[in-house]
C-alpha cells in the first residue's frame, strides 16, 4: 500500500485495519461468486487504466467488491452512501491492507458526507457505481465539470434507480446508468431475502423484542416489503400491509396479509416498518394514533419515510435508551421508539444484508462494470437494463457454488421452444 493511498483516504481509525481485515475474509467464504469474478479479473486486468468513483455502504461485502475490482487493473476511491452503515474497521482494511482509497467515517455529519462524495469524485472517474443516486446527483450539481469524463455507472438500489429514471425523464441525466438494481439476481434475493433477515436482525440487535404475537405493519409491498412480511410471518407476527398499487396490495392479500391504510395500521401495530422509497410515510397523523412503545423501523434508503422532524419537535427525546434505539416520549405519555434515528435499520443497527445474498449482487456489478467498459460508448445517456445473460451467468455460478444443477434442453425441445409450426 503506497503512502498517496493513505493521503488520499479519510477514515476514523487506521489501527482497526487488522481486525476489519479479519472480518472481511470472513464474508469472503459466503461469496463464491465474486471470488471466481476476481481469479478471472487479475488475468484478464479489464479495468487497466480505468478510474471508478463509488458511493456504497462500506461494510465487508462491499469491499469484497472493490478488492475484486481492484484486481482487475480498477483505481478506485470510495465513500460512504448513508453516514450510518459504515463500518469503521472495514474502511481502515481497505486502505491500510488493500490499497483503496476510503472516505468515509461512521456517523459522520452531513457536511461531511458531501465532502467524502466530492473527494471521491476527485479522481474525474471514468464510471461511477452509486446506491441511491447522491453521487450522480452531485455530478450533475456541482461537479457538472467532471461530467465529459463520465462513460457510463451501475446503479445499487430502488431508491436510485427512481430518482435516476427521474433525471432521465427530464433530460438531465447525461450518461448511461444501468439499473443494477433491477436484476432478477438482484431484487428476487437481495431485496428480498437479504432486506428481510437484515431488517429483523437489527430490530433485534436495538431492542430485543419478541416478535411472535406482535403485529407487524409492513409500508410497501414491493420485492423488499415483501421479504420483511415473510419473515415476520415465520416468526409469528400478524402482518399488516400497506400499499398505494390496488394490483401489490392484493398481492398481498392473496398471500394472506390484512390489507388497509396507514391511518388504520397506526392504531393496531406494534412494529412499523417503512420500506417504500417515498417520504412521510409515518408521519403527524400516525404517531398521534399509535400504541405506548410501538417501534418504528426504516428499511427503505434515505431517512426521510418517518418523519423524524416532528418526533423531535412534538416529543421529548431519550436519546440511545438502548443500542440505536430513541425513545421519544409525546405528550400524553405515550413512548414511540425510533430505531437508527430513522435510516437504514438493517446497516445502522446490525450489518446489512447476509454476505451469502451480497455475492449475487456485487457479482452483478461487477460483470456489469465490466461490460460498460466495452459498451458504455454504445449506450446514450439514460437508464438502461442489465443483459440477461450477465444475470443468468450470475446465478448459474450462484446455483452452482450452492450444489445445485439444472437440466438440459433435448435438440428437440429447443427446436420446439423456438418454432411456431409445431403447433399443439
Amino acid at each position: 500500500m503506497s503512502s498517496s493511498t493513505i493521503n488520499k483516504s479519510e477514515i476514523a481509525n487506521p489501527e482497526l485495519a487488522a481486525q476489519g481485515k479479519k472480518r472481511i475474509e470472513w464474508a469472503e467464504r459466503s461469496m463464491p461468486v465474486l471470488a471466481q469474478i476476481r481469479d478471472r479479473f487479475t488475468l484478464e486486468q479489464p479495468f487497466k487504466g480505468v478510474r471508478i468513483s463509488a458511493c456504497m455502504h462500506v461494510t465487508t461485502e462491499t469491499a469484497n467488491l472493490m478488492r475484486t475490482l481492484a484486481a482487475g487493473g480498477a483505481e478506485l476511491a470510495l465513500c460512504a452512501s448513508n453516514p450510518l452503515s459504515t463500518q469503521d474497521d472495514t474502511a481502515a482494511a481497505l486502505v491500510h491492507e488493500y490499497g483503496i482509497s476510503v472516505f468515509a467515517k461512521n456517523a459522520i455529519d452531513r457536511d461531511g458526507y458531501y465532502r467524502h462524495i466530492n473527494a471521491a469524485l476527485d479522481i474525474a472517474p471514468h464510471f461511477v457505481f452509486d446506491d441511491g443516486c447522491d453521487l450522480v446527483n452531485t455530478l450533475h450539481t456541482t461537479r457538472r465539470e467532471l461530467l465529459p469524463t463520465i462513460l457510463g455507472g451501475c446503479e445499487e438500489t430502488t431508491t436510485g434507480v427512481i430518482r435516476l429514471t427521474q433525471m432521465s425523464r427530464d433530460g438531465a441525466l447525461t450518461f448511461p446508468m444501468v439499473a443494477v438494481n433491477d436484476t432478477d439476481t438482484k431484487h428476487m434475493f437481495d431485496n428480498r431475502y437479504g432486506t428481510g433477515q437484515s431488517t429483523f436482525d437489527a430490530i433485534f440487535r436495538a431492542t430485543n423484542t419478541l416478535v411472535a404475537g406482535k403485529i407487524v405493519v409492513v409500508a410497501g409491498f414491493g420485492y423488499c416489503g415483501r421479504g420483511v412480511a415473510e419473515r415476520a410471518k415465520g416468526l409469528g407476527a400478524e402482518v399488516v400491509i400497506t400499499e398505494i398499487d390496488p394490483t401489490k396490495a392484493l398481492d398481498a392479500m392473496m398471500q394472506g396479509y390484512r390489507v388497509m391504510t396507514m391511518h388504520e395500521a397506526a392504531r393496531i401495530g406494534d412494529i412499523f416498518i417503512t420500506v417504500t422509497g417515498n417520504r412521510d410515510v409515518l408521519r403527524a397523523e400516525h404517531f398521534e394514533r399509535m400504541k405506548d412503545n410501538a417501534i418504528m423501523a426504516n428499511s427503505g434508503h434515505f431517512d426521510i419515510e418517518i418523519d423524524v422532524a416532528w418526533l423531535e419537535k412534538h416529543g421529548r427525546k431519550n436519546s440511545k435508551i438502548r443500542h440505536q434505539t430513541d425513545e421519544y416520549v409525546l405528550q400524553d405519555g405515550r413512548r414511540l421508539l425510533l430505531l437508527a434515528e430513522g435510516r437504514l435499520v438493517n446497516l445502522g443497527a446490525a450489518e446489512g444484508h447476509p454476505a451469502a445474498v451480497m455475492d449475487l449482487s456485487f457479482a452483478d456489478q461487477a460483470l456489469t462494470a465490466e461490460w460498460l467498459v466495452h459498451e458504455a460508448k454504445n449506450l446514450k445517456p439514460g437508464v438502461h437494463e442489465v443483459p440477461t445473460e450477465i444475470d443468468k451467468e450470475v446465478a448459474a455460478l450462484k446455483l452452482k457454488s450452492m450444489g445445485g444443477e439444472v437440466d438440459q434442453l433435448t435438440p428437440e425441445q429447443e427446436l420446439y421452444l423456438n418454432s411456431w409450426e409445431h403447433g399443439s
